[in-house]
């Protein structure tokens, strides 16, 4: 069985997360989605509440599930015994950084691949960021996101 994961804060998950998402499990036999407890970022929704976005957002995908975690990212590709990492790829200034984390993943364990997943052209400014931002202002977000997520932001900042 080929077992890929694919890592993120998703605070919170977007359709751009989401085409990736479908992308990957259409070229392996499971997808894992890896959400990161990244503190660090100061994350908007707690990692319990990111995790349970990306379940119902994903839920329609049979070959997918969820998982938190807060380790190095190639300790829990091996314990779940995953041989390749997909990622989604925006734009050029995501390349330097995936790049780079995608060398010293490497130098870590050779064993795991890194594959990237270009957005097509609708997602490719699309950001969890942003879409913050949008609803933090009161703005419509229902485009961006999945239903799920449409309603934690709208709860989250007290809009009806």
């Amino acid at each position: 069985m080929k077992r890929a994961l694919t890592p993120g804060t998703f605070d919170p998950i977007t359709s751009g997360h989401l085409d990736v998402i479908t992308r990957a499990a259409q070229l392996v036999d499971e997808v894992v989605v890896a959400v990161a407890a990244s503190p660090k970022k100061q994350p908007l929704f707690t990692l319990d509440e990111r995790t349970d976005l990306v379940l119902r957002a994903t839920s329609h995908l049979s070959n997918v599930r969820v998982e938190p975690f807060d380790e190095l990212l190639v300790d829990l590709a091996e314990k779940m015994d995953a041989t390749v990492v997909i990622k989604g790829l925006r734009a050029i200034t995501d390349f330097e950084y995936e790049f780079q984390m995608t060398a010293l993943n490497y130098q870590l364990n050779r064993e795991i691949e890194t594959l990237f997943i270009m957005s097509p052209p609708q997602y490719m400014y699309l950001s969890s960021s942003i879409v913050r931002e949008i609803a933090s202002l009161g703005g419509d977000v229902t485009q961006f996101v999945p239903p799920c997520v449409n309603d934690a932001l709208n709860e989250k900042f007290g809009i009806a």
